[in-house]
């Protein structure tokens, strides 16, 4: 079982701090009361609370500029297909990518990994190929991979977590051989808040001649992403965890890679020509956009990437370190509380167990305080296995929350305890 500990991560140096409580006027879903008490929202793993300036760009949309993209000349299809590719070139400008057309359109992290796995890798893997992936990832960084291999005859390999509750690139490379393929790897756990070595990593797999695809949805609202700088293959996200819509999402890959990529759905938008003999294909990313695109979504998360993009990086993270070392401090106050992993690796992700109560329990009883947490095993039952566990709590922290928060969520979790004591 990994470590787990109770003290709180060493203070970091921040910026200018982000003026939180008029940020928080932006999002009115913190307006609301639940069972009494005002909303502490801490499930922002999930899926983020969405401010007035997406909202609005979303029904503005949907009341004036409801066209179908790349379909028509009038005026309405005209400005529906600005927005979509307008959405485009802020994700690449978000990824760093070297150009918008790097950037497929996608439902969210999912749609994304699973158009790799049914494309490039039901393509290119052969029997006796390896694809190796951690032990903490998510099962949509997991359950794709294990169905291509199924199908190809390829071999699934596992890097460990280690007893710190991190992934270590020198177990990455010691699983990595002359049939290893393609790395699959989440940029940040969903359940233990670690940051994954993603650059070293990629290094050392594309030495093995190995791909690298990365699952970012726990990173792109928590940090800047530059695809360039890790040097990875694919990269794909969640809008919805970006403070966008949900259904929204993007895979980034690169160019030469989309280019030789084959479609997994055929229709409307992603051909060049069709006729009963044969049928020619679209270049990217129209090739992998096929039907009317979610182009409403697409325009609300280009509008949730340029509102958390004007905060500014080094504010965002320094306020959500803070919050990260308020929650450590004030969790390891609370009688029988574990926190799991290692103090000073998380990223706005706190997980923990409590002695003799089950998580859903934590769950349904700090609800009843107005606190939102996840409890369960988030889709990662591997690393709860690893853990000894069969789920636990997590509490996440987006750019909106307080310390206020944190101490309520301490306070709700004394009230659990007392209530099952």
């Amino acid at each position: 079982m990994l470590r787990m500990s109770r003290s709180g991560a060493d203070e970091t140096a921040g910026t200018e701090p982000l003026d939180v409580v008029r940020l928080r006027h932006d999002f009115p879903a913190l307006e609301q009361r639940v069972h009494g008490h005002p909303l502490v929202y801490l499930d922002n793993a999930a899926t983020t609370l969405k401010p007035r300036s997406v909202i609005d760009a979303v029904a503005a949309a949907y009341a004036s500029d409801s066209g179908n993209a790349h379909r028509s000349v009038h005026a309405l299809s005209g400005r529906a297909t600005q927005q979509l590719e307008t959405a485009r070139a802020r994700v690449a400008s978000l990824l760093n990518a070297g150009e918008p057309d790097e950037v497929v359109l996608t439902g969210g992290t999912t749609d994304a990994l699973n158009l790799v796995a049914s494309s490039w890798a039901r393509t290119n893997l052969r029997p006796g190929d390896e694809v190796l992936i951690t032990e903490l990832e998510h099962h949509a960084n997991l359950v794709p991979w294990q169905w291509t291999c199924e199908q190809t005859g390829a071999r699934l390999r596992v890097v460990p977590v280690s007893d710190d509750g991190t992934v270590h690139a020198d177990d990455a490379e010691a699983r990595m051989g002359p049939r290893t393929r393609l790395v699959a790897l989440a940029h940040v756990s969903n359940v233990l808040g670690c940051a994954l070595p993603v650059a070293e990593i990629t290094r050392r797999a594309h030495e093995h001649g190995a791909l690298v695809a990365v699952d970012g949805a726990q990173a792109v609202a928590h940090r800047p992403v530059d695809v360039q700088a890790l040097g990875c293959d694919f990269y794909a996200f969640s809008g919805h965890k970006l403070h966008g819509p949900t259904g929204t999402g993007a895979l980034w890959a690169r160019r030469e890679l989309l280019e030789a990529m084959p479609p997994t759905q055929g229709g409307g938008g992603m051909v060049a020509s069709v006729s009963f003999e044969r049928t020619t294909f679209a270049p990217p990313p129209q090739r992998f956009e096929a039907g009317t695109p979610h182009v409403v979504g697409a325009h609300g998360l280009a509008c949730a990437i340029e509102y958390v993009q004007a905060l500014g990086w080094s504010a965002l993270r320094a306020h959500e370190r803070d919050l990260m070392v308020h929650a450590e401090a004030a969790l390891a106050s609370v009688d029988g509380l574990q926190v799991l992993g290692s103090p000073g690796t998380r990223n706005s992700v706190v997980s923990f167990v409590m002695d003799s109560i089950h998580p859903h329990d934590i769950g349904t009883l700090v609800d009843r305080h107005g606190v939102a947490i996840r409890t369960g095993h988030h889709c990662a039952q591997p690393l709860m296995k690893r853990l000894g566990i069969g789920a636990c709590a997590r509490a996440s922290f987006a750019l909106y929350n307080t310390r206020q928060d944190v101490d309520a969520l301490a306070e709700a979790l004394r009230h659990a305890r007392e209530r099952l004591s």
